[in-house]
């Protein structure tokens, strides 16, 4: 037993010392090959990086799309500045000779026992290495890259040059790369006039700025700055009452919005796409030499930017994108704003509608355009809804409840289909819920997070492609330096809805948009469906939108404020408005084009009218009471009118008293009724529906009463008259 033990002790000391080995010779390998790596001193000198981004043309886009262009010298930079990220980022700075072994061994005890690489134990300059030089991978081959770089570095620049670079080429978030952009976007002031406080709040971001953002999540970027403040109390650079005093402060950001801002430009939203596709930063996009082609139409851009700037949206941020169709390509984009407005979510308001009710209630064959709706009264356990005017219209057509935008159906509609279901739709054509979004607020835009203004666009782009939902996207491919596609964008298309749902929603926005809360757009020469949205908070609203398509492509505009201020515009005002000014520009769209599965259908406008039922009209239905309505072939009404097969039973009361008789009577309004003294016709009621009262002069001593729809189709009534208002009088009746 004891010689086993030895042997298996023996083989572990001889396969770690061979593992030992193996690392020494790799590094020591890797080391000798990567000696003769050079330092880019361009690079350090003016770490301004830029990315070529191409429009549709393949014409070099002359949006901004280049980051760390402001450059500032250490020398201007407060103390507080550099002491900060000193504190926090590399304590021994200045006393290292660009490596700090300690840190790096507890790195990779850290990452042997994680079995990963995600601790890096770096000092200042090997992040500026990192950042100029290399690529963001995490492998040993780019480590020993890094360490060979940093002693280059150190050789051959003082700290405070290495410094200077370092605080000019990191990223602050935002498309903030260095810190004067920082500076001026957080606070609107150059990085000389930076405070404690704010020196404090930039060192603690660079770290992972969506973590500490003090945009987004505010009490998390206080604390990481509290913490910055106390290690440099800790190391001397400020006394207590100086950190208390900073501690104190609240965040207080005054953000830059001007054109100059690239933040909310096509080219940035497609800068973050291909971030996101091929999986690395924009720096290493930049220093890869990747180039980007992009869907933009620089006519379509033009178009949007004119319809956004011919509209006063009293100061609130806006935004506006169009997507084509049939490629799934976002062709323009456009928003103003000082936060990055595409990857906002909002609350969409009646928007949701279509995408939530409607459309899965079509496809679940449980109403037709023409359905009728009860408009009242609804209470839902603690949920009471209303509409926006407060009033109810009793019965409704879907299409009209859509177009008006009637709140109380669209929660009856979502409650036919049933939350989850509607949600699994809606999911389908790429909405993301939370978890907490299961009332039939949602009907009504009610939800946790919302969504963005790409997601509505791609919602409505599915009801105009037939019912086909994809991804859209801001780039079409992407080459390496030598020309290579190292991505291309291929929507992966899914039919959602069937083709005739798609259609007759089509039909209902439509309408939504010739009468509805979008007829502004009701003098545009081309068929145009439209849906308007607004989110109030009380008496105020804080988002307003229109989504509005033709066959080719959607636009969808919104207006708000990304800090939730109020605003004085409601859905179909500016936002449609600037909707009409974009479409103006497009001639010749083509119409429409009704799928072999609709068809039309004529129904009974009495069944409609006073059953609220959908039925077929017969051959014998007068043209007044029939009307042609849109229909699924799978969802076909299956009954048929009645109301003039045959003339229905009618009751009369009559009474008779010196020559005068008195009838009273309830119409039908499909019915005409014709009073006869004799021979002689003297009272005729035709269209009417509520309940007579005849006082007819009689001669003779028969009363005549002709009920009919035509005249092949009556019943004839006749009443013996008795003189002197004897007891009641007898009838008799007989058809003709």
């Amino acid at each position: 037993m004891k010689k086993f033990v030895k042997i298996c002790f023996t083989t572990t000391l001889i396969v770690f010392a061979l593992a030992i080995l193996t690392v020494t010779i790799f590094v020591a390998s890797s080391f000798v090959k990567y000696s003769s790596l050079a330092l880019d001193e361009q690079k350090l000198a003016s770490p301004a990086l830029a990315v070529e981004i191409f429009d549709s043309e393949n014409r070099p886009l002359k949006q901004q799309n280049s980051f760390n262009h402001k450059y500032a010298k250490i020398s201007s930079l407060p103390d507080n500045l550099k002491n900060a990220f000193i504190s926090i980022e590399d304590k021994s700075f200045y006393k290292h000779h660009g490596l700090n072994y300690k840190r790096i061994i507890k790195a990779g005890i850290s990452n042997l026992f994680s079995r990963s690489l995600k601790e890096g134990g770096s000092t200042i300059s090997q992040q500026l290495i990192k950042n100029t030089h290399l690529s963001a991978e995490k492998t040993f081959k780019r480590k020993i890259k890094e360490i060979v770089l940093t002693k280059k570095l150190e050789k051959s620049h003082t700290k405070d040059e290495i410094l200077e670079c370092y605080l000019n080429v990191i990223y602050y978030g935002n498309n903030c790369y260095g810190i004067e952009n920082a500076a001026e976007y957080y606070f609107s002031k150059p990085a000389t006039k930076l405070q404690l406080d704010e020196c404090a709040l930039l060192a603690g971001m660079v770290k992972s700025p969506n973590k500490y953002s003090p945009i987004l999540k505010q009490s998390a970027a206080i604390a990481r700055r509290n913490l910055v403040l106390s290690q440099m109390q800790k190391d001397g650079y400020i006394s207590q009452e100086e950190c208390l005093k900073a501690c104190e402060k609240p965040i207080i950001l005054n953000l830059q919005n001007s054109d100059e801002n690239a933040l909310n430009s096509y080219s940035q939203a497609a800068l973050d796409e291909a971030c996101r596709v091929l999986d690395m930063p924009a720096k290493d996009i930049a220093l890869n030499g990747y180039k980007i082609h992009t869907y933009l139409d620089t006519q379509k851009q033009q178009y949007l930017q004119n319809a956004l700037a011919s509209q006063d949206f009293d100061c609130a941020d806006n935004a506006a994108i169009v997507l084509d169709n049939q490629r799934h390509a976002i062709t323009a984009y456009q928003a103003h704003s000082a936060y990055k407005v595409i990857d906002a979510k909002r609350q969409p308001g009646s928007l949701i509608k279509p995408i939530i009710a409607y459309a899965p209630a079509l496809n679940e064959d449980l109403i037709s355009p023409q359905t009728q709706i009860l408009d009242e009264k609804l209470v839902l356990s603690e949920y009471r809804p209303k509409n926006v005017d407060g009033k109810f219209r009793g019965y409704i057509s879907a299409a009209d409840a859509l177009a008006q935008s009637v709140n109380i159906p669209a929660i009856k509609v979502l409650s036919y289909v049933g939350i989850d279901k509607a949600k699994a739709y809606a999911m389908d054509m790429g909405v993301e819920f939370d978890e907490q979004d299961n009332s039939y607020a949602l009907a009504l835009g009610g939800m946790r997070f919302g969504m963005t203004i790409k997601q509505l666009a791609q919602c409505y782009s599915t009801f105009a492609g037939g019912g086909k939902f994809a991804e859209a996207g801001f780039v079409e491919y992407i080459t390496d330096p030598s020309g290579k596609i190292v991505y291309h964008h291929k929507p992966k298309v899914k039919q959602v809805l069937r083709e005739d749902c798609a259609y007759l929603l089509t039909t209902m926005l439509t309408k939504s948009a010739e009468s509805g809360t979008a007829k502004a757009l009701k003098d545009l020469n081309i068929a145009i469906a439209a849906k308007t949205g607004t989110v109030g908070a009380g008496k105020q609203n804080l988002d307003a939108w229109c989504a509005a398509y033709t066959p080719q492509e959607v636009c969808v505009v919104w207006t708000g404020n990304l800090d939730n201020s109020p605003i004085s515009i409601a859905g179909g005002n500016q936002p449609t408005k600037c909707i009409k000014n974009y479409f103006s520009n497009i001639q010749n769209s083509p119409p429409f084009i009704q799928p072999p599965s609709v068809v039309e259908r004529e129904i009974d406008l009495i069944s409609l009218e006073d059953k609220h039922k959908l039925e077929l009209a017969t051959p014998h239905t007068p043209a007044r009471f029939k009307s042609l309505a849109l229909f699924s072939v799978f969802n076909l009404p299956k009954e048929i009118s009645q109301n003039f097969v045959d003339v229905e039973q009618s009751s009369f009361d009559v009474n008779y008293n010196s020559g005068f008789a008195e009838v009273k009577f309830l119409p039908k309004r499909h019915l005409t009724y014709n009073f006869y003294d004799g021979k002689k016709l003297i009272a005729s009621v035709a269209d009417q529906n509520k309940p007579q009262t005849l006082q007819l002069k009689i001669s003779g001593e028969n009363l005549l009463v002709r009920v009919g729809f035509d005249e092949k189709n009556q019943k004839t009534y006749q009443f013996k008259l008795k003189k002197e208002a004897e007891t009641q009088p007898q009838s008799k009746h007989w058809f003709i």
